[in-house]
């Protein structure tokens, strides 16, 4: 063999010859996040390991979310669907079986082992806990009508719900309809901002759409600062978003321990099924304000934290296999999502204006962005917001109590699709 055929082979074997334009789309959307996380500094922390996971996963012959369980399985299928029309043998069967024997999850690609995690719910859970452990429910607290401003927030899950199950049944391809009532219900979660309870949500009502759902949720989540503003900015006037809000009161330490066991028990107690969300919710703010726990609140929100973010982050990203990913009924999902993100805004902010109404001027609107559940991100797009229309203005504290009701709303409302549609 000379030195031109080695090349030749080599080249052959290699990921080049492989790649699809399918993966190499998805390549360049990946490098696009990456370029937004670190030059633009959209929410890095969340973007970058998505971004990476996605090139990751699209890098032909890799391997990292080769599922070796699932491929036996469909390989014996096959074998069996082949003997009964006639075109297959038992010795093909029996072999299939037998691959099917002898391969363990560990066979799997490290991206695909990890991946379980997202599968079984349990990295949401336990960052749902790190968000409780980081999170002050002080503002809402002291400012309990931010309740209202939450739940107003939660409004794009129910109209790309409405919008999902009308594509359902309106449009089909080859015979059947683009979702399913419970494909809508999964899909309609991603307005709530909230990337672990859109995926404990669709794990258990769609798993089959859970790669673009939890994609589309996360990146949309990390693209907050770019999606919220112009929606703010069309919704409210110079003048509204001028407004400064009078000092909250101090909440007592009382209060503060009081209110994750009380939210916990009557949640639950309403809603069995958001019992893992608002729970490890919960117990991670407890661990916080209970004052002698510092050590598992610490752990809570940073080590434990960061850790399940890389993972969760980046085999959310390499669930975005492009030769699945580009679809119709995903790139509708991914439509779905910003839908149902730019209404959640809008509604957030249009009872914010009713609030600002009724209150003769005493609330500003662009609190009402912040009812979406992304903590702190949309909190923080309030306050620079009101903060360009008047650099003395200090949202932030104002805005932290509708964002914390976001949580809890989006959750309540998982647990009452939960509830429904399974």
């Amino acid at each position: 063999m000379n030195f031109i055929e080695i090349i030749v082979q080599t080249f052959a074997q290699s990921g080049f010859a492989a790649m699809t334009w399918q993966q190499g789309a998805m390549l360049l959307i990946s490098f696009v996040l990456l370029y937004m996380a670190i030059v633009k500094k959209f929410e890095p922390l969340l973007l970058v390991p998505i971004a990476f996971g996605m090139m990751l996963a699209n890098l032909p012959e890799a391997g990292l979310m080769y599922d070796a369980t699932a491929e036996a399985s469909n390989a014996l299928a096959a074998a069996q669907a082949a003997l009964a029309n006639g075109t297959g043998s038992v010795e093909a069967v029996n072999a299939a079986a037998a691959q099917v024997a002898s391969t363990h999850w560990y066979n799997s690609g490290v991206l695909r082992i990890i991946y379980s995690g997202v599968k079984s719910s349990i990295f949401p859970c336990l960052i749902f806990m790190g968000v409780g452990a980081m999170t002050d429910f002080g503002p809402l607290l002291a400012n309990p009508a931010s309740l209202l401003l939450g739940a107003a927030a939660q409004l794009g899950i129910y109209v790309a719900f409405t919008v999902a199950n009308l594509l359902g049944t309106y449009v089909v391809i080859d015979g059947v309809p683009l979702f399913t009532a419970a494909q809508a219900a999964a899909i309609g979660i991603i307005g709530g901002a909230d990337g672990p309870t859109a995926i404990f949500l669709t794990n258990n009502l769609a798993p089959e759409l859970l790669a673009p759902i939890a994609v589309a949720a996360y990146s949309y989540m990390a693209l907050i600062p770019l999606i919220q503003p112009p929606i703010m900015r069309a919704l409210t006037t110079k003048e509204e978003r001028e407004i400064k809000m009078s000092q909250l009161r101090k909440v007592s330490k009382t209060e503060k321990i009081v209110f994750p066991i009380v939210v916990t028990v009557f949640c639950v107690l309403l809603l069995p099924s958001v019992a893992p969300l608002i729970g490890m919710l919960m117990l991670g703010n407890l661990f916080r304000e209970c004052g002698c726990t510092e050590r598992l609140s610490d752990t809570a929100q940073n080590a434990l934290c960061n850790i399940v973010t890389i993972m969760l982050g980046t085999t959310v990203g390499a669930t975005a296999d492009g030769l699945v990913f580009l679809r119709p009924q995903t790139l509708a999902i991914v439509f779905l999502g910003l839908f149902a993100f730019c209404f959640s805004t809008a509604g957030g902010v249009l009872l914010g204006k009713v609030m600002c109404a009724l209150t003769h001027g005493k609330v500003n609107p662009l609190i009402g962005s912040a009812g979406v559940s992304a903590v702190p991100m949309a909190a923080r797009v309030s306050q620079v917001e009101g903060a360009k229309a008047n650099p003395t203005n200090f949202l932030l504290m104002h805005a932290m109590g509708p964002n914390v009701a976001g949580v809890i709303g989006s959750a309540v409302a998982a647990g009452f699709l939960l509830m429904m549609f399974k």
